[in-house]
């Protein structure tokens, strides 16, 4: 495994921003939906809210670790590599590219387009053009500098917090209440099993800097600090938006609701309230999508600088110092998901091959500290080796249960990453490298 040739840029403020402008999309707009109609308390909501954040902060606390210990570009990919070998690795890589993050990017860019025509009249062909505009505009971004990417990353997380804020703060300024409105406390394993998978899809994005790892200055301080940091301002704010909404809101007419956050504003700011909502939403895709740009391109990067890609994925700018070919490679792919609207279909099997992976880096800290016992850990995640193997089960939990649920993305999904192994055997006999 050579090491990185990317300098380290980053600070604590871009590795925070990285992490909660990433995780924040429009989620936390919509899916206590979801949440609602499967739980009827304000109690277990807000315990559902809270399991799943902490969860997501187990896996960044494993990952905190290997990346103190192992800080490289590619992050993830790297310490599958150093766990399991470069057959595990690839596939990482392979299935990354072609459906994990490419489709995140496709999904937000078309949902930025739907938001879009809430402001601006469109018509089918210019909410996709607008998508497909984002998409060139951070593609651009990101290639002329990690540092500008990083900015635009802070400059966009701190204008959706602060749309949150206002949210929350308008919802607790009215003088309506409607937290005794609710049903009692339903603890049905499968109500909260259903509420909780929603919400724990709504923190996806704490890996992402793991994949800046090798960008990252001090990292055996700022990773772990940065995913602590990010990930616990997503579970404050979660906590507060939900908070909001059900003051304003019943519990049932929160399940009813298509627009929660929408809804909630008009009844706290009056008829511009959707506006409003529509803005801040656009204002978390654009953030949540900058960090999926700026982050997947070193996952390419670094399986090149391996051999296990095409070698022009590892170039770096002369100038911009950052790898443009994985950059642009990453944007071409995601708009042709656009075009050809395979994102919608790519969705679940997207999220069954990341979580099968998420669980294998995390068991990772486990099979590097049986191999690796002298190696260098500036950070020791709390709760070893309990915490990593409850978030493996859980995780396993979710893949087996995506696997039953729909099993056609699911099938899909291994299918993908079964066809890695051909093509792993090509790269083997030398074939990526021509």
């Amino acid at each position: 495994m050579g090491e990185v040739g990317l300098p380290r840029r980053l600070g604590l403020l871009d590795a925070i921003s990285i992490v909660s402008g990433t995780i924040i999309g429009s989620g936390i707009f919509l899916v206590p939906n979801l949440v609602a109609r499967q739980l009827t308390s304000p109690v277990t909501i807000f315990a559902c809210w809270v399991f799943a954040g902490l969860l997501s902060l187990a896996g960044a606390l494993a990952y905190a670790e290997l990346g103190a210990m192992r800080p490289r570009s590619g992050g993830q990919y790297a310490w599958l590599y150093e766990a399991y070998g470069p057959v595990a690795a690839f596939l990482c890589g392979w299935t990354y590219f072609l459906v994990v993050m490419t489709a995140a990017v496709a999904w937000l860019a078309v949902t930025f387009g739907t938001y879009l025509s809430y402001l601006v009249p469109l018509s089918n062909g210019g909410r996709l053009a607008a998508g497909l505009a984002l998409i060139a505009v951070l593609t651009t971004v990101n290639c002329l500098g990690v540092v500008l990417g990083a900015g635009v990353q802070k400059v966009f997380t701190l204008l959706k917090l602060s749309g949150l804020a206002l949210l929350v703060a308008t919802a607790f300024a009215s003088p309506v209440n409607h937290f005794g409105d609710a049903g009692p406390a339903d603890w049905s394993v499968s109500h909260f099993g259903a509420a909780m998978l929603a919400c724990v899809l709504t923190y996806d994005g704490w890996v992402v800097l793991s994949m800046v790892a090798g960008e990252v200055k001090e990292p055996n301080r700022n990773l772990p600090r940065g995913l602590a940091g990010g990930l616990g301002i997503c579970i404050a704010m979660y906590l507060l938006a939900n908070a909001a909404y059900m003051k304003i809101l019943p519990v049932a007419e929160i399940a009813k609701a298509e627009r929660v956050a929408a809804q909630v504003a008009e009844g706290t700011i009056g008829p511009g309230g959707g506006t409003v909502v529509a803005i801040i939403i656009l204002l978390s895709i654009v953030g949540g999508m900058n960090g999926w740009m700026l982050s997947g391109p070193r996952i390419y990067y670094a399986q090149a600088r391996d051999g296990l890609l095409f070698p022009r994925f590892a170039t770096v700018h002369p100038r911009f110092l950052t790898p443009v070919f994985s950059i642009v490679a990453q944007g071409v792919w995601a708009a042709l998901l656009c075009v050809t609207g395979t994102y919608e279909s790519l969705a679940a099997l997207a999220m069954f091959a990341a979580w099968a992976f998420y669980a294998a880096t995390v068991f990772a800290v486990i099979v590097l500290r049986r191999r690796l016992p002298e190696a260098e850990r500036p950070y020791r995640m709390w709760g070893y080796p309990v915490l990593p193997v409850v978030f493996c089960l859980l995780a396993m939990g979710f893949v087996v249960n995506t696997l039953v649920t729909q099993p056609g993305p699911s099938f899909a999904a291994l299918g993908l990453m079964a066809a890695g192994l051909p093509a792993y055997a090509y790269w083997r006999k030398g074939g990526l490298r021509r």
